[in-house]
């Protein structure tokens, strides 16, 4: 498998620490504002939209009511992409990441883990320590993995919320 060394771009996501709902912002490597990530305020569920730096939805995550555990629909400009869907486990989350084919390595609930398709590096996760909120360095092998990458992160975070939640 390719290694992060050849990446050749980075996404820094900064949570809104005192925001009434799940609010984060997206900036790139030059610290410019690039998207907005923001949950509905009155939603039973975790409904999330994602709008670039001019204010265009470009993405959304639904959480689907479902019987026992939840399960996150992920669509990019009206299309739906994936899902990533809660296992029953007795001590510790796990998921279900059917995604474009991509494959998660490592530690999801540290936030440090790699995204793969097939065996080449699609994008590295890292959660950034002393940061006032949380902060989430994503680090990607190809641009055009920008989107589809950082809608995987916020679905594998709204069913972290949702377990933690439970």
């Amino acid at each position: 498998m390719q290694d992060a060394e050849t990446s050749t771009m980075k996404l820094l996501i900064k949570q809104r620490v005192f925001a009434i709902t799940d609010t984060y912002d997206v900036y790139d490597e030059q610290g410019r504002a690039k998207y907005f990530v923001k949950n509905e305020l009155f939603a039973l569920l975790h409904n999330i939209h994602v709008k670039d730096k001019t204010g265009q939805e470009v993405g959304s995550v639904h959480q689907k009511l479902t019987l026992f555990l939840p399960r996150f629909q992920v669509e990019i400009t009206g299309r739906q992409v994936g899902n990533v869907q809660a296992e029953f486990t007795l001590f510790r989350p796990k998921y279900t990441i059917d995604y474009m084919g991509w494959k998660c390595e490592g530690d999801i609930f540290g936030w440090d883990y790699s995204v793969y398709d097939r065996n080449t590096l699609v994008m590295t996760i890292s959660k950034k320590l002393l940061h006032w909120g949380d902060t989430y360095e994503l680090d990607f092998s190809d641009p055009e993995y920008e989107l589809p990458g950082l809608m995987l992160v916020i679905a594998i975070d709204a069913a972290n919320c949702s377990q933690q939640n439970s």
